[in-house]
């Protein structure tokens, strides 16, 4: 109906391509324009200006023989000021990107390895970019961002990588536990050490107080009972102790069985025995 009456519209964002018999001859802005037919004037068609998206997936080989598919988002857009370019010189704007990105992905990872091609991409996306924005630039596109926004190897590939990840995180995870196993054991051996001083320590002391302890009472003892010797004394605290100690172990409901000689000759063996040593512990102080 708008050809009929010569008029025309142009949306936003989109420019119109106007011919008069068969050959260029304006670009139309947003809005309504008029159109004589009859003087040959006709609308060839339209050219949007919004930004597109093309994701590009691209299989290659590494470095190391790896296969992947790297996908590449490319951003572009037509320049309002080349429409003419952009309308007549590309019959195919997305196979022509499309070729560009296969041509410079082929031509950079081959050169790097696979965990090269993960730490690179960035400098990978910059070269796909600078490629299409000299080509395209010709052909009035302009190429708003180029990403790398997937690499993915082969299946096999991936199943391993994170098996050797998995593998080397135990390996970190064993060697830690091994090291506190081994902190762990030696301040076990450092407590028991010092327990088993400690312990001596008081064992010697007790064994010195015992003597210590004796002595003032053979000293006291002969003293006080005048015409009693220090053997005398010393045979009474034995019987005694020997007597004590009987009885502690017929009262003890749990305490094992124990044979030891009970008679009064045995008394008497077991006293001389203990007199020397007590005796001997002296005279080495």
């Amino acid at each position: 109906m708008g050809n009929l009456f010569c008029c025309v519209q142009v949306d936003q964002s989109t420019v119109a391509i106007r011919e008069r018999f068969g050959k260029f001859d304006d670009v139309l802005e947003p809005g309504c324009h008029c159109l004589p037919w009859f003087l040959g004037s006709q609308l060839a068609g339209h050219l949007s200006l919004r930004l597109q998206q093309l994701d590009v997936r691209c299989e290659t080989k590494t470095k190391d023989n790896v296969f992947v598919n790297v996908v590449a988002s490319i951003q572009y857009r037509a320049l309002a000021d080349k429409a003419n370019d952009a309308f007549y010189k590309l019959s195919n704007t997305r196979t022509q990107i499309q070729a560009y990105v296969f041509d410079v992905i082929r031509a950079s990872v081959p050169k790097l390895n696979l965990d090269d091609v993960f730490e690179q991409k960035n400098e990978i996306a910059k070269a796909v970019e600078d490629e299409l924005e000299k080509a395209m630039s010709a052909y009035g596109y302009e190429i708003v961002q180029t990403l790398i926004v997937d690499i993915e190897p082969d299946e096999h590939v991936k199943r391993a990588m994170n098996e050797i990840n998995a593998a080397a995180r135990l390996r970190v995870a064993a060697n830690e536990k091994a090291e506190a196993e081994k902190i762990l054991q030696i301040k076990r051996a450092e407590g028991e050490a010092e327990s088993k001083y400690l312990s001596g320590l008081g064992i010697a002391r007790q064994r010195q107080a015992i003597v210590d302890g004796l002595r003032d009472s053979v000293l006291g003892f002969s003293v006080n009972v005048p015409g009693t010797t220090a053997k005398d004394v010393m045979d009474m605290v034995l019987v005694t102790q020997y007597f004590d100690t009987m009885k502690e172990i017929g009262a003890a409901s749990k305490s094992s069985a124990v044979f030891i000689p009970h008679g009064p000759g045995a008394v008497r063996d077991v006293a001389t025995q203990i007199r020397d040593g007590l005796l001997q512990a002296s005279s080495h102080q």
